[in-house]
């Protein structure tokens, strides 16, 4: 019983085609550009989107030697919070047409950071928003991005009939609805994450009509079936289901099999995110402003039409992976990563005294800063290439680290972490994510993230497994498992104390090198 996910990533759309037994028969990808107007802003054409999933899914097919009509459902998922703005027209067009207002403002764009200033005071300040709508008021999420609209393009925002997010805009395509889940829609700032449903308050206070919002869903439940004319692009069925699915991080979680309480999932891909499983709302609601929600309090994508699902506690460094490949493009062009993480394994831990600080597109977490900035701290002559990219990968890593500390932080126990993205595949950065998490992590059998975790949702919303818990056990199961190795993670104590002050002490600086930028693209 095939069964087709969709993950519609940063820089490239994934098809993954599974079994009923968790085998992964075909897989396609295309990639698309992001595009880059301004310093800290990423906006993308969804269009591309739909252009990507025309091409890849004639790959999967035939890699899987498939035909249409053995595709029994479809499931999505994909980057989170981005803005995809349709007119009355496209809505009316039931996904015929896909022209967007303007593209999207993606998931790392940093232009909104007065819109969020302004939500917060509006509700009553950080803490207050943290428990209504169970996340800060962030520049990644969508309603500062809705209000930056209204704000600079008002003759654009005066046409919005519907806002979605980007897998959503797949969904739209393939069936003419507009839809999302719970899970993705908890990133939107929109959505009271407790009750499961918009929230009437902030809608309100923000003049967010309600008609423009997109149906809710749970993740595991159909949203629709194929058109004729989307089945006709992609060489699929009309009427083959469609399942919500979720955004990228829990998809992930889903295909990772974190489905439990204690359950934790590292993922190093373009950002870095640690996601925890949650038996209730758990709210980063700390002392002071610095200190609440720097996590995400979201609903989990393990909800079915007669069974809602549970919540998850997500942490998300805006360039992990991204960064070692500024590196590798910077400054050594063309040398495969394999080499380069081979050279940094090579040299001693925390790499003679040097520091390095992922913030190359300002940061979310450990600490909610879009003008954050990177740097390599405490270079001096005897500094080679590979001790410049092993700073790299333990920055990376201490950052990851920092947000697993939150998380035990907000009440919730991690027993071990399962590790997804590029850092998964190198056995020096498996042990680093070890030694600096201080538990078990664990590689699994699936490597295909969301894509994964959206074709498992699909089985899930057709009743091939009843529910989620049902389909991890039977698709996901750890392959490698590697403990703590203590003299080695001690190593890293005093770097890690060191790298742990080095925010608070150039924030001013960063500010300061910011205003410099702005000041020379005037």
């Amino acid at each position: 019983m095939p069964l087709l996910g969709i993950d519609v990533g940063t820089s490239s759309l994934k098809v993954v085609i599974a079994s009923e037994s968790g085998e992964i028969l075909g897989e396609g990808v295309s990639e698309y550009p992001v595009s880059r107007p301004c310093s800290g802003w990423t906006e993308q054409d969804p269009e591309l989107w739909w252009g990507a999933l025309v091409l890849a899914v004639p790959q999967a097919l035939a890699a899987a030697s498939l035909r249409a009509s053995d595709i029994r459902a479809v499931g999505l998922s994909g980057q989170m919070h981005g803005s995809v703005l349709l007119s009355r027209a496209t809505v009316e067009s039931r996904g015929v047409q896909g022209a967007t207002i303007r593209p999207a403002l993606l998931w790392n764009d940093q232009r909104t950071a007065s819109q969020c200033e302004r939500i917060e005071s509006v509700v009553g300040g950080r803490r207050a928003l943290v428990e209504l709508v169970g996340n800060a008021a962030l520049t990644g999420f969508t309603l500062p991005k809705l209000l930056w609209v209204r704000e600079h393009e008002p003759e654009l925002a005066a046409r919005i009939a519907s806002f979605m997010l980007p897998k959503d805009y797949i969904g739209f395509r393939l069936t003419g609805v507009c839809a999302t889940d719970v899970g993705d829609a908890s990133g939107t700032l929109l959505l009271d994450p407790e009750a499961r449903a918009w929230s009437d308050r902030v809608l309100g206070l923000f003049g967010v009509e309600r008609e423009i919002l997109p149906s809710l869903h749970e993740s595991g439940e159909v949203i629709g079936v194929i058109t004729r004319w989307a089945a006709e692009q992609l060489g699929l069925n009309p009427d083959t289901p469609v399942i919500a699915g979720s955004g990228d991080n829990q998809a992930g979680a889903i295909g990772a099999g974190i489905v439990g309480t204690g359950q934790v999932l590292a993922t190093l891909g373009t950002s870095g995110v640690i996601y925890a499983h949650a038996d209730r709302p758990r709210r980063d609601a700390g002392e002071t402003r610095s200190s609440t929600g720097r996590l995400h309090t979201m609903c989990a994508a393990d909800g079915t039409k007669s069974q809602p699902g549970s919540w998850s506690l997500t942490g998300c460094m805006l360039s992990a992976a991204g960064s070692l490949q500024w590196a590798r493009d910077t400054i050594a062009p063309g040398v495969p990563f394999d080499r380069l993480i081979d050279e940094a394994s090579s040299v001693e831990p925390c790499a003679r005294g040097l520091l390095f600080m992922p913030h190359l597109a300002g940061e979310r977490c450990p600490y909610p800063d879009p003008a954050a900035r990177g740097a390599w701290i405490g270079l001096t002559a005897r500094h080679t290439r590979a001790h410049l990219i092993r700073a790299v990968i333990e920055g990376i890593t201490m950052t990851m680290a920092q947000i697993l500390d939150i998380v035990r932080g907000a009440g919730v126990e991690v027993r071990s972490v399962r590790l997804g993205g590029g850092g998964a595949r190198s056995r020096f950065w498996r042990e680093l994510q070890a030694d600096l998490y201080g538990v078990p992590v664990a590689t699994t059998n699936t490597e295909q993230g969301p894509a994964f975790g959206a074709a498992m949702l699909a089985g899930v919303g057709i009743g091939v497994w009843p529910d989620v818990a049902s389909a991890a056990s039977v698709c996901v199961h750890e392959s490698e498992r590697i403990e703590p190795e203590p003299v080695r993670a001690q190593r890293y104590s005093p770097a890690r104390e060191a790298f742990a002050g080095l925010h608070a002490g150039l924030q001013d600086t960063f500010r300061s090198l910011g205003d410099i930028d702005r000041e020379s693209q005037a």
